[in-house]
């Protein structure tokens, strides 16, 4: 008797644990996706989509990619369309302009851009430059493509963020995505467009999860290049970031929310172009600015915006100085602690906010 009561426990507690666990399914059903599988997802679609796009870089086919980023490509569109190359980034990104001009459209992968270097004379002096030296004749459909800025303990020569270096150039686009949605829309527009787009994630970012929309899942799901997005709205200060650092405005934001403060994040997306009229409307209802990057101060993305407000008729809106949250203005250090205080975290951020507002 005492075992059959014991069964009927045991098939009790079963019951009771299915009954527990009766919302996985739907949670299962929430769309999400990682930085990794958005990149992933839109190279394959518009490698399926149109004929003349292909992959090449270092590791990029039969190893899924130095971070997994082409995972799958090479088996299911071969050696023509993902292409391993030896160590040379001069050489596969020469090969990658040439290509490009002849009418295809390849997505050049570095391993990082630090490794770039190697290959800037191509990317500034050839991809940038051909369609204004040719009278328009000439145009360069390529994306350069792979992780940009800090890591973890990769030391100071891996661990540059080349945002503000190439935006500067003229003939290029550049991008710096923080979500999913940015990935998709905007890597696949970044193929699709006529000129040179140099397309900068972040290695930190690659395996987070964001929401993603039903329009944001179709393969037809394309963003503008050159518009930013205000990822949250408020009242009492704008904050103006890309890639990582809008991770770092948003966690500020919710930190600050419960003293009262209602900060506005601004999302750039897109360096070069920059979207002006987004910053300057947010400045206008806020009446403060501070900017948030992790690359080092001087001509950083926050000069370029603080500038281009203190030039427009936003300044006039300003009711404090601007501020810039930027990385330390030294070679990143391989040591944890050092490396951390040389990165901006929440907390340097929410003490400049409240520095600002004389909270």
């Amino acid at each position: 008797m005492n075992l059959v009561n014991n069964i009927l426990k045991s098939q009790s507690s079963m019951e009771v644990l299915r009954r527990s666990f009766s919302i996985s399914p739907r949670l299962l059903t929430e769309k999400s996706l990682t930085i990794r599988e958005a990149i992933t997802q839109a190279m394959d679609e518009e490698i399926s989509r149109d004929e003349r796009v292909f992959l090449i870089g270092e590791e990029v086919a039969q190893y899924d990619g130095a971070y997994k980023m082409s995972k799958g490509l090479w088996k299911k569109h071969g050696d023509k369309r993902i292409v391993d190359t030896p160590i040379t980034e001069m050489g596969f990104a020469g090969l990658a302009t040439g290509a490009a001009m002849a009418g295809l459209r390849p997505i050049c992968e570095f391993m990082t851009f630090n490794f770039s270097m190697q290959a800037i004379d191509h990317v500034i002096n050839s991809a940038a430059k051909a369609y204004y030296m040719s009278a328009g004749k000439v145009k360069v459909p390529i994306v350069f493509r792979g992780p940009n800025g800090a890591a973890a303990g990769v030391g100071a020569q891996h661990s540059q963020d080349y945002s503000s270096w190439y935006s500067q150039c003229p003939g290029l686009k550049v991008i710096a995505p923080y979500s999913a949605e940015d990935c998709r829309g905007l890597l696949k527009a970044a193929i699709r467009d006529d000129d040179p787009v140099v397309f900068l994630e972040n290695e930190l970012l690659y395996g987070l999860h964001f929401p993603l929309s039903d329009e944001a899942s179709s393969t037809d799901f394309v963003l503008p290049i050159g518009k930013g997005k205000i990822e949250r709205e408020g009242k009492h200060i704008t904050l103006v970031g890309y890639s990582i650092g809008v991770k770092i405005c948003m966690e500020a934001a919710k930190e600050l929310e419960q003293s009262g403060i209602q900060c506005e994040v601004v999302n750039l997306r897109s360096l070069r172009p920059l979207d002006e009229d987004i910053i300057k409307n947010s400045v206008k209802k806020t009446h403060y600015l501070l900017t948030v990057e992790f690359g080092w101060s001087q001509c950083s993305i926050g000069s370029e915006v603080i500038t281009r407000i203190c030039e427009s008729d936003a300044f006039d809106y300003l009711d404090g100085p601007p501020i810039r949250v930027t990385g330390a203005d030294v070679p990143l250090a391989y040591a944890k602690t050092l490396e951390q205080n040389s990165m901006p975290q929440v907390a340097n951020v929410v003490k400049s906010i409240k520095k600002i507002l004389n909270k």
